[in-house]
């Protein structure tokens, strides 16, 4: 079999033949296919055929302020370190420009589609209209090149969020940028915030996102250096590894944990050889806002030589929990405080289980001295590492007390060979959509049946862990299940899918439907 430098090495599995039984047609249908899985255009096969139009123009209350912008999706060409590369973005920069409101506020923002293809904008994380979420064939027509698409909603949340294309794999080239929703009640007891925008990186490096998964699709894709690749545990999905199998915040548990080899690891769209400087004196406090935008990495975060206080999870607020470093998946955000040393750090973001491309970093200086090296190795990274879904909610982000009025279960499933990923024993557009009554609290029983991790992102909502941490993202390891708890106040047709995006591409989607 040809190899790409772009794909990590494949190996079959010895339980292939019971993945494939248990998941029937999903398992075996042919690869070519899972091409045609992308989020869902009208007419897509196992889709109805469903058109929008312009969505009705909206204007704010009189209490609420206005706040617009148009936004410029085009193609362009980047500097990275010195290498030049071709993409995509938001107004010509990496990241896209910053969208910041206030809990309760009015957004007007308009999309000037330049690309030479469809576009949509999703707002990651926002519990906003139906019409506004921005997923073509769900919520919306595609936007076609050449033609403008304005986005209206209230951003009820404070938080950290970011936003992102809903088509194809646009997602792993430059269309993404921070959302910043403020508190209006909110102290700010810090001096500073620095916004932290992680990626991997790979368009215009010799191939495109499109190449990539295309490649999988045909090699069959890979398997990690475990040996466990994607391989579907389905004859395992009952146990309930909810508390992590009882490992402790240090023990690495995600299996494996990506399927693309990538050249360069950002922050804030610049790689270690010519990284993002942020400056700041000896003894303050800085807020960092950490999203992890990458496709395919989840990444373990630290700034070496301090402790890091996390504050939020998605936007919620949690009990602030001390750590030397964190995980982080595709679509997460950490909110965390932090007071300066004097001197020079690798503030670092380590890709997990992936061996080529070296990590990201960015410098904080706040004194003299040498910047740190493009490896550099901090402390903390060997030492205890926090995993998100283990943290406290505080009491204020905590939904109410409330017995389920329906239950689901959710299957994550699919395999690496061949490339084929799904939910509930089908990929998208061929699966069940779940449903929900307006006003219940519903349960879903969320199984990870493959020994890969995903990132079970929901759209529209958020949920809580049994705990009662509040979420939309969150990274379930290989054969992990939780409970998670939403409540239906948001009526419409809604995705659930993995934040993997070419797991995402290849079917590993499902709707959650509001029943009439």
């Amino acid at each position: 079999m040809a190899t790409d430098p772009t794909v990590k090495g494949t190996m079959t599995s010895p339980l292939l033949s019971r993945r494939n039984i248990l998941l029937g047609g999903f398992g075996i249908a042919a690869t070519a296919t899972v091409a045609a899985c992308t989020t869902p255009a009208p007419g897509k096969a196992g889709m109805p055929s469903r058109t929008f139009g312009a969505p009705a123009p909206l204007s704010p209350s009189p209490s609420q302020r206005l706040v617009e912008k148009t936004l410029v999706a085009k193609p362009v060409s980047l500097d990275l370190g010195g290498r030049t590369v071709s993409t995509w973005a938001y107004d010509g920069t990496l990241p896209g420009p910053l969208v910041r409101a206030t809990a309760g506020d009015f957004l007007r923002v308009s999309l000037d589609n330049q690309l030479p293809a469809d576009t949509t904008i999703h707002w990651h994380g926002i519990r906003l209209r139906n019409a506004a979420d921005g997923v073509p064939g769900l919520t919306q027509d595609p936007i076609s090149s050449g033609t403008k698409y304005v986005y209206e909603f209230t951003a009820p949340d404070p938080g950290t969020y970011f936003f992102h294309p809903h088509v194809g794999v646009q997602l792993d080239r430059g269309l993404y940028a921070p959302m910043i929703i403020d508190d209006p009640n909110e102290a700010g007891d810090y001096d500073a915030e620095w916004i932290v925008v992680l990626d991997d990186w790979i368009d215009g490096t010799g191939t495109t996102p499109d190449d990539v998964l295309k490649k999988l699709i045909a090699d069959g894709g890979p398997a990690s250096s475990g040996g466990m690749g994607g391989m579907d545990h389905g004859s395992m999905g009952g146990m309930d590894h909810g508390s992590m199998g009882g490992m402790s915040m240090g023990t690495p548990p995600w299996g494996d944990a990506g399927d693309v080899t990538y050249p360069f690891f950002l922050i804030n769209g610049k790689p270690p050889t010519d990284p993002d400087v942020l400056t700041a004196k000896p003894g303050q406090r800085i807020r960092l806002r950490v999203i992890n935008a990458a496709s395919d990495t989840i990444f373990t975060v630290t700034l070496g030589g301090h402790r890091l206080t996390i504050t939020h999870s998605d936007g919620h607020a949690v009990e602030p929990t001390e750590v030397g470093a964190f995980y982080i998946g595709m679509g997460e955000r950490y909110d965390a405080i932090v007071t300066l040393g004097d001197g020079v750090f690798p503030l670092v973001a380590r890709p997990f289980g992936k061996t080529s491309g070296g990590q990201a970093i960015a410098v904080v200086r706040t004194g003299s001295g040498s910047a740190p090296a493009v490896d550099a190795a901090p402390a903390e990274l060997s030492g205890q590492v926090l995993i998100g879904s283990q943290l406290r909610p505080a009491e204020s982000a905590k939904l109410p007390d409330r017995a389920p009025d329906a239950t689901v279960d959710l299957a994550l499933q699919g395999s690496m060979k061949p490339y084929q990923w799904g939910m509930n024993g089908a990929k998208f557009g061929e699966n069940e959509p779940l449903t929900v009554k307006a006003g219940q609290r519903l349960r879903i029983n969320a199984t990870n049946q493959t020994m890969m991790t995903h990132p079970l992102h929901l759209h529209g909502h958020t949920f809580a862990l049994p705990s009662g941490l509040r979420k939309d993202t969150v990274l379930m390891a290989p054969m992990q299940s939780f409970a998670i708890d939403l409540d239906a106040d948001n009526a419409g047709d809604w995705m659930i899918h993995c934040h993997n995006i070419y797991h995402a591409e290849a079917g590993m989607m499902i709707a959650l439907e509001y029943a009439t």
